[in-house]
């Protein structure tokens, strides 16, 4: 997608997000977060905020970063973290998530829930992940991946082609995820509903 498109179909969804969209990756968003909170405090990023619908589910011992390209989706997260008093959401920042404005090995981990198939260059934005991902550190990404045969892979190929309309890639190959070569998978399983959407979490190399 083209990032004027992603800015554009953002703004026309922001007001209704979090009851339309929202609803349907909520299974996800709340498996990533209990992963995160379980496997240890620290500075955590989370790239594509949005509304901030993750950030009340995250343990008060974290320290959250959270970035969009959104400035519509980063007016509703800032209303949830003033409205809900949390603390523990340290800073909400607009960025490009192709180009990070963190240094190097700076996140205990970095989380990206429903936004790897929304964004141009999906390659360029995992690498920048795991760039500021501590070496040993986690990625933990949730998210929507193509399916090889049956009628929801159909649909999908079928949709391919409004995906700036839409405001995500509805044929988007795991792969793109997964050839970054400082990270390995680490764990892989696909969740509700339906099985539509896929957990990974990819370890970054001690030796990175």
């Amino acid at each position: 997608m083209e990032i004027n498109a992603v800015k554009t179909s953002y703004a026309r969804w922001a007001p209704v997000y979090d009851k339309t969209f929202g609803a349907i990756t909520n299974v996800g968003r709340r498996h990533s977060v209990a992963y995160v909170n379980e496997r240890s405090a620290g500075n955590v990023l989370e790239v594509g905020v949005g509304t901030g619908m993750a950030l009340p589910l995250y343990d008060s011992r974290m320290n959250v970063t959270g970035i969009d390209f959104s400035d519509h989706m980063l007016e509703k997260a800032r209303n949830k973290v003033r409205e809900k008093e949390l603390s523990h959401v340290k800073s909400l920042r607009q960025m490009d998530a192709r180009n990070l404005d963190f240094p190097d090995d700076h996140f205990d981990t970095v989380a990206a829930m429903h936004i790897v198939s929304v964004v141009p260059e999906p390659e360029r934005v995992v690498s920048e992940m795991a760039r500021v991902c501590k070496p040993g550190g986690h990625i933990v990404i949730t998210n929507h991946f193509a399916r090889d045969k049956g009628f929801l892979a159909a649909v999908e190929r079928l949709s391919a082609p409004f995906s700036n309309i839409l405001g995500w890639h509805s044929d988007f190959e795991v792969s793109k995820v997964l050839g970054e070569p400082t990270l390995s998978l680490v764990e892989r399983k696909t969740l509700p509903p339906m099985g539509m959407m896929t957990f990974l979490v990819l370890e970054k190399s001690l030796a990175a």
